[in-house]
């Protein structure tokens, strides 16, 4: 909008037509080269890829590639991902004055130019704009003989963009709930980790997770909210509003997430600290498109750690590596939102 001086109000002239393949054909051409479609290209004589899943919504909650569940501050801009083929950052605003609570408010997807394939392209969301197109008009990877392995098709009108990138065998989701952007990807494992140099690499925040000064303990926030007349205790958690009882923000939540997971735990802490509750549709969207995305039905739904006896952390982080998080929450014990930090 503001590279061709458009007005917000009033007309806007329609997307550059680019040539796409006649009606009933694939979304690759059937000419389109073999190294512009991910299955086919790699892996020949191998098991199919393995497929892995990212996705940050409402205050903001991360969920990493290695399937670590953060709820961090990182306002500003933050890149999500940062490889060989494809960069994502996005952009948090605070959602209540004097508050520490934040939510996406604009996104940048970059797919670099890439052989045969695609030419590079831009997506750019924000709030209240969710385009149908790339930066440049077009809805296609340009003039490449396999332009059309790059495609954004618009699901609900200015709430749910869906792109493919069948070069680099990637899914990539936007939806606007409520003000706030909402994002998830699934990506091949070796498309996550292709990077120029792993060990002098800056932040990637789907791989390594959110720094640990930005991250929020979750524990000392909930004290909070279950007590909200207690003196504030000198921490950087977020400001629960008068507004918003703890007891409605859990039978809001209920309501839409009925399993007692990090989802559903993300929303009760969403409706707590904004007071708005478009974050519980936030939390939804984020667990029904992780349904989608990721490839182990069996991690869809992640659980919370309980409390940890003193010298008992590193002894779990092993377990960890090898056992997947119990789905089991022993009653009457504190739980705790903020995983095992990610090594740097």
């Amino acid at each position: 909008m503001s590279q061709h001086n458009c007005s917000k109000d009033g007309p806007t002239s329609q997307p550059r037509v680019r040539t796409l393949p006649p009606a009933g054909d694939s979304q690759e051409r059937s000419d389109s080269p073999e190294i512009c479609h991910y299955e086919k290209s790699f892996h020949k004589h191998s098991a199919a890829p393995n497929y892995t899943h990212c996705g940050l919504f409402g205050d903001p909650h991360l969920r990493t590639f290695t399937d670590h569940f953060q709820t961090c501050k990182v306002q500003g801009a933050w890149p999500l991902i940062d490889n060989n083929y494809l960069n994502v950052q996005v952009t948090n605003t605070p959602v209540l004055p004097g508050s520490a609570a934040t939510a996406t408010s604009k996104l940048t997807i970059i797919f670099k130019n890439f052989q045969e394939c695609v030419d590079q392209k831009v997506y750019q969301a924000e709030m209240d704009e969710l385009p149908s197109a790339f930066a440049d008009g077009s809805k296609n990877g340009g003039d490449k003989h396999g332009a059309n392995s790059l495609k954004i098709t618009e699901k609900v009108s200015g709430q749910h963009v869906e792109i493919q990138a069948k070069y680099i065998g990637t899914t990539i989701v936007v939806r606007q709930v409520g003000r706030y952007l909402t994002f998830a990807v699934r990506m091949p494992e070796e498309v996550v980790n292709a990077v120029e140099d792993r060990d002098s690499q800056g932040l990637y925040l789907c791989l390594r997770g959110c720094p640990l000064n930005q991250q929020i303990d979750f524990q000392a926030f909930r004290a909070n909210a279950e007590s909200p007349r207690r003196p504030a205790a000198a921490s950087p958690s977020p400001v629960v509003p008068e507004t918003f009882p703890y007891e409605t923000a859990v039978a809001k939540c209920k309501e839409k997430l009925p399993v007692e997971d990090l989802y559903y735990q993300a929303c009760v802490f969403d409706l707590l600290t904004t007071g708005d509750v478009n974050f519980t549709l936030a939390a939804y969207y984020a667990l029904e498109d992780g349904k989608m995305l990721h490839s182990n039905k069996d991690k869809l739904h992640l659980f919370e750690r309980t409390r940890e006896l003193p010298g008992a952390v590193a002894a779990a982080a092993a377990a960890a590596t090898t056992f997947p998080l119990a789905p089991q929450i022993l009653l009457g014990t504190i739980p705790l939102l903020v995983l095992l930090p990610v090594l740097w």
